[in-house]
């Protein structure tokens, strides 16, 4: 490992971070004319298209087990996608982000046998209720919070199949095949809720930047972190996710959370960070 490097990292992850929420919440605003689906597709298709150009990936030459890794990472590209976006249409794109965090929470804790990471479980349990039932506010769409829990798996699968990938493929050039591969996958769902609005050059502009501002920019900025950092600080920083959601949240969508809200994206938070510091103990 490269300890001169990991400033560098550390500042790659947070820049991958705040550009994915904030892409994020502007990709909901694309909802009502591509649907939740229609934004994924356009995401990915616009994404892979731009990395296909940049890193032209040579298929020739490689083995089944490689271009396996690739295929299996761009299916969970594609499907982390799709379910992330249903949920933002259901439920408070903080609040999704920080249920979809029991995939990585999930990853980093297990295997584990440490006492203390007991204690990360049951904060991150207690923030998701509290999410879950806000009080007066309300109970969740259980849709939206279904989707999110999705996501979280699908996110736990990427982690993985990342690192894999970047260490088989040089540069972003796994990540371009993968990104094909998920826009493949979220095609079916998205052409049918977008349907002509597919053709219309400024809904198409602004999946474009979409693109570049969630998949391009954060997914080739994670993969160089995750070849400079530990998996114990990327995952560590990752914590930041929830909190940058919420604010994207809150400053492009106008959805102001309540005080138990953000005590419970708090939990999660800290239940994330704690069990990503002591995975590699």
């Amino acid at each position: 490992m490269n300890r001169g490097g990991v400033p560098v990292a550390v500042g790659l992850v947070v820049v991958a971070v705040t550009s994915l929420q904030f892409g994020a919440g502007f990709a909901a605003t694309l909802f009502d004319d591509l649907g939740p689906g229609g934004a994924a597709f356009v995401r990915l298709a616009v994404a892979a298209a731009v990395l296909l150009v940049i890193w032209r990936p040579r298929v020739r030459g490689r083995s089944r087990a490689d271009l396996s890794t690739a295929v299996a990472f761009g299916v969970t590209l594609g499907a982390m996608n799709v379910f992330i976006y249903e949920s933002f249409d259901r439920i408070p794109l903080g609040i999704a982000v920080t249920i979809e965090f029991v995939g990585p929470l999930g990853v980093a804790i297990a295997g584990s046998r440490r006492a203390l990471d007991v204690v990360w479980v049951v904060l991150a349990a207690t923030g998701i209720v509290l999410l879950a039932d806000r009080g007066s506010g309300g109970s969740l769409d259980t849709v939206g919070v279904l989707f999110a829990l999705a996501a979280g798996l699908a996110w736990a699968a990427y982690i993985g199949l990342s690192q894999r990938t970047g260490r088989i493929f040089p540069g972003a050039s796994g990540l371009a095949i993968a990104m094909a591969v998920g826009a493949v996958v979220a095609a079916p769902l998205g052409i049918a809720q977008a349907g002509d609005a597919l053709l219309r050059p400024e809904l198409l502009a602004a999946g474009a930047a979409v693109a570049l501002a969630s998949s391009v920019l954060p997914y080739s900025l994670e993969m160089e972190a995750l070849r400079r950092l530990p998996a114990r600080v990327f995952g560590i920083l990752m914590s930041l996710e929830p909190a940058v959601a919420a604010l994207a949240g809150l400053v492009v969508l106008g959805q102001d959370l309540s005080v138990r809200d953000w005590l419970a994206i708090a939990l999660v938070m800290a239940a994330s960070a704690g069990a990503a510091a002591g995975a590699a103990g």
